[in-house]
């Protein structure tokens, strides 16, 4: 069995915003600047056009004030993720229809179905948990985030 990827190893410190948008729309597309700083995404244009692709085919707010916009494509080298956080909630379409505070955007290799899964699992599994979200929204700054992120087992 292959172990599962943390969240933490995909993560960096910058890639942690605290967004300023106040719709669905705006606060993907400050995500998309940051995660688009990665190496790992060969062609940016492509992998936003996937990314809202995704959303149009279902809104990824899965409920519990979080959203997982999410994409595989072959403009990605390997897993990439941007968190952002938005405390007074945003509008997401969830599925719960309440306002989404968290957002994880995460990009993947076309290659990397059965990690994919396994990894979207794991994070919902972890944002379910309500003393880590808890945290999450509670830290005074991104890098406050990255630091709890990096300590959960």
């Amino acid at each position: 069995m292959k172990k599962v990827l943390k969240i933490s190893e995909l993560l960096y410190e910058d890639f942690i915003i605290d967004i300023k948008s106040n719709n669905k729309q705006d606060a993907i597309s400050e995500l998309l600047e940051i995660i688009c700083k990665s190496s790992k995404i060969t062609d940016c244009m492509i992998f936003k056009k996937e990314i809202f692709s995704r959303e149009k085919l279902m809104s990824t707010g899965i409920g519990y004030q979080i959203a997982i916009p999410h994409a595989r494509h072959n403009s990605v080298k390997d897993f990439v993720m941007a968190i952002g956080r938005k405390r007074e909630g945003l509008e997401y379409e969830s599925i719960d229809d309440k306002p989404v505070k968290l957002i994880f955007m995460i990009g993947a290799s076309d290659k990397q179905d059965k990690d994919y899964i396994r990894l979207l699992s794991h994070l919902v599994l972890r944002l379910k948990n309500p003393d880590f979200l808890e945290k999450v929204l509670k830290a005074k700054d991104p890098s406050e985030i990255y630091q709890i992120i990096k300590t959960q087992r």
